[in-house]
């Protein structure tokens, strides 16, 4: 099989509203499916020669239940032969969808196909799939845990520590998310990347308003407003006195889709070849301290391809939590303008399954305004594992 490259034909993103926010009058499979046809008729594309549709999902259950991707599908009215699954590796559900379907196209097992996300927070709240029973943890998980099940709010402070990352340092991280994300969005930046979705009620009538623009931007916080908020999470045996609301990413609702073609089949389709995959990593770490693996994923990846960090001209570390972000950054040493550039999921917010594909989404709009030519995506996911992604703009 001669070799064979994935790129990039298009990538588009909901704004992303806040939990009970504007996007929660939405049912998920109808959000996705709303994204998915925004994709398709943005470049005029046929949905019948789509592949297969690969979306990320984490609380699959509910309304995100039995296959959302799937089911979002069929319910935007396209064609019933075109097959889709849902994948879940936490917070990274789409990211891993991205490298399922470009390593698919390497390997010739599609020639066009779809990567996507969705996660309505607000109708299927955070770990409502992990309740009933015992849970899923059974015993011998725990045992292989030393019996410790570490809270995320709890592993972000452990995290600070270890990479001496302070409170002020996280605050101070945060506001220039949020004063990133509002520049940016004022300046229109942003509405090349995303489409304009009707507002419905709770009875998901449509209200005659369009969300426009993401809900969780704080325009007038400060360093002063971020220092006086308490911690999110109070306990005795896992404290996490610095971590907040304000240095922690929301919850929120959205969706977002790309579109992955072998290079000569976009060729002979006239679609635009903007990026290509260039170089995949995933690792798993500690299943305790859940949240430290995208340094060795980047390790692993900065081996593999022979690339540094200063050979990216964007850089995005999921913003979870601003320590986690901080703690890569410690490690790689980015030049911060670089990374996070246009604001991150503090000011944007984090729609667990759908941020894969919204974080590539930003980062190569990003890529192109600037003329830069690398760019590398990480973030951590629950578990103790990551994903890390280089891609090469190509238009």
């Amino acid at each position: 099989m001669p070799n064979r490259e994935a790129v990039i034909v298009d990538t588009v993103r909901t704004p992303v509203g806040k939990r009970k926010g504007s996007l929660a009058g939405w049912h998920p499979t109808d959000l996705l499916g709303l994204t998915l046809r925004s994709l398709l008729e943005r470049r005029d594309v046929d949905p019948g020669q789509i592949d297969d549709v690969v979306g990320g999902c984490v609380t699959q259950a509910g309304e995100q239940g039995c296959n959302v991707t799937r089911n979002a599908w069929i319910a935007a009215g396209l064609p019933w032969h075109v097959p889709a699954t849902s994948v879940d590796r936490q917070c990274g559900s789409s990211q891993q969808a991205m490298h399922f379907v470009a390593q698919g196209v390497i390997a010739g097992a599609y020639d066009l196909a779809i990567a996507c996300g969705v996660e309505s927070m607000t109708r299927s709240p955070m770990s409502s799939n992990a309740r009933g029973g015992t849970g899923p943890f059974s015993p011998s998980f725990l045992e292989a845990c030393n019996g410790v099940l570490g809270i995320q709010f709890w592993v972000a402070q452990v995290l600070a520590d270890k990479f001496g990352v302070s409170r002020t340092d996280m605050d101070e991280f945060a506001l220039e998310s949020h004063r990133r994300a509002a520049e940016n969005t004022d300046s229109g930046w942003f509405a090349d990347e995303m489409f304009a979705v009707p507002i419905r009620d709770a009875e998901g009538e449509p209200t005659g308003e369009m969300l426009t623009a993401d809900e969780g931007i704080r325009r007038g916080t400060s360093a002063e407003a971020l220092a006086g908020l308490p911690p999110a999470w109070e306990s005795e045996d896992q404290p996490a006195p610095d971590i907040t609301a304000g240095n922690s990413s929301s919850m929120s609702d959205g969706a977002a889709a790309m579109l992955i073609a072998e290079r000569s089949t976009a060729e002979r389709l006239g679609l635009p070849i903007r990026a290509r995959f260039a170089h995949f990593a995933v690792l798993a770490d500690d299943p305790v301290l859940v949240l430290s693996a995208p340094n060795p994923a980047t390790r692993r990846l900065l081996e593999r391809s022979g690339l540094g960090i200063d050979d990216f001209d964007a850089m995005e570390c999921n913003e979870a939590f601003a320590s986690i972000a901080l703690m890569w950054a410690r490690e790689f040493r980015p030049d911060p303008e670089r990374l996070n550039p246009r604001g991150g999921a503090i000011a944007l917010g984090h729609p667990l399954g759908a941020s894969g594909v919204r974080i590539m989404t930003t980062m190569l709009h990003h890529l192109e305004t600037v003329g830069g030519r690398y760019g590398f995506q990480t973030m951590c996911e629950g578990g103790g594992q990551a994903n890390a992604t280089v891609i090469e703009r190509l238009g």
